[in-house]
């Protein structure tokens, strides 16, 4: 039986998100491309980068506004963690969105630095703020080259800031829905996900890994003295 959401802990919520990120980077569901591939589909389109990358996030949303979007939850049942399979299952495709455009830019989702930003945008809003409490100033297009001199101790400190806000936010009572427990049918999970949530993660994604224009005042810059 699952336990309840009031029962997360932040190692758990850490866990899951490294569980989602190896399953959208390496595969394991049934029936679910991996963050590559689903990122090759969408840069055969045509258009520019950032319309591709527009494509792929409205598509996103469509599939978070509907009554099912994960099939064969094989692998979530078996989740090695105290989460609820279907917030395990947001996450998932939130960070396989995520995951899609990082890879989009350019940039090798085998890194721990972007793997580290994929987790920041799932913060949303928050993402900038959570960044700049760590050293880390984002106003530009995240730089591929620089990314590597951002020390381990930052990168940390930015997945546990992530950890304890996406904690913050599923352990409160009724967010989003998603504390509650959802039908299975079918090997479906029924119910919605918050398409406006799924939306922002994604344009903050757009802007991090894709776009060039600035997104704040100041450049993006590492300080952690």
């Amino acid at each position: 039986m699952l336990k309840d959401v009031k029962t997360f802990t932040h190692e758990a919520m850490m866990n899951t998100l490294d569980w989602s990120y190896d399953k959208a980077l390496n595969g394991g569901i049934p029936g679910m491309d991996t963050a590559i591939e689903l990122a090759d589909n969408y840069l055969k389109k045509t258009g520019s980068l950032e319309e591709q990358v527009n494509r792929l996030i409205r598509w996103q949303n469509t599939k978070s506004a509907t009554s099912g979007f994960l099939t064969g939850l094989g692998g979530i049942i078996v989740l090695p963690v105290a989460i609820p399979a279907n917030i395990a299952s947001v996450l998932l495709v939130q960070i396989r969105m995520v995951a899609a455009i990082a890879h989009m830019g350019g940039y090798n989702l085998k890194d721990d630095e972007v793997k580290s930003f994929v987790y920041l945008c799932l913060a949303g809003n928050g993402a900038k703020e959570i960044a700049k409490n760590t050293g880390i100033v984002i106003s530009q297009k995240l730089a591929i080259s620089g990314i590597k001199k951002i020390p381990s101790a930052v990168i940390t400190k930015i997945n546990q800031a992530v950890g304890f806000r996406l904690l913050t936010k599923f352990g409160e009572k009724g967010a989003i829905n998603l504390g509650k427990a959802v039908p299975l049918v079918g090997g479906v999970i029924g119910g919605t996900v918050d398409a406006i949530t799924t939306n922002i993660i994604g344009d903050v994604a757009r802007k991090i890994f894709i776009e060039k224009d600035n997104i704040g005042d100041e450049p993006f810059i590492i300080d952690v003295n």
